[in-house]
């Protein structure tokens, strides 16, 4: 009975412990990362300090991404020039990219092929997103529809850029 009760205590003292440093939290500056879209550029969060920055992590064979993608990228289309920055993570395995080109010829999204950060997509689709002033805001698995894009980022958008950087 004793080593019961044990396991219990040390059960409830594993769940109360703080997460891992390097897992993103809301609310606190979005932990730095490195992207290298398919066309071979590199892209870093610090270079992106006063725009409104979301990570998508989809796949083609997972259906929610395939609704979710169009939207997303119709709306990185129309509010770019507000400082929207939108990536395509492609967590795809099954498929080599040259069978994608077709699919990023007519996206308005960078499309990317590696992230290296503290960013995990345990389920797809996964959305992170970033402020202006570099703070996660939003970190969610599931598709976004265009309520909870607009609630989400409507807001953000029409916050200003910190001093010395600049929406566009």
């Amino acid at each position: 009975m004793s080593s019961l009760l044990r396991l219990i205590f040390i059960g409830l003292v594993l769940a109360a412990a703080p997460a891992e440093a390097g897992t993103p939290k809301l609310g606190e500056l979005a932990p730095d990362f490195n992207l290298t879209l398919v066309d071979g550029h590199k892209v870093a969060l610090s270079e992106l300090r006063g725009k409104v920055v979301v990570l998508n992590f989809w796949a083609t064979w997972c259906g929610p991404c395939r609704q979710e993608l169009p939207l997303l990228d119709a709306y990185y289309k129309a509010q770019v020039r507000f400082g929207l920055r939108v990536f395509a993570v492609t967590t795809e395995d099954s498929l080599p990219l040259y069978q994608l080109r077709k699919l990023f010829a007519v996206m308005h999204i960078p499309p990317v092929r590696g992230v290296r950060g503290a960013y995990d997509a345990e389920a797809l689709p996964t959305n992170f997103v970033i402020d202006r002033s570099g703070h996660l805001r939003y970190a969610k698995p599931g598709a976004f529809n265009l309520g909870t894009l607009n609630g989400v980022l409507v807001p953000l958008l029409r916050e200003p850029p910190p001093a010395g950087t600049s929406a566009n």
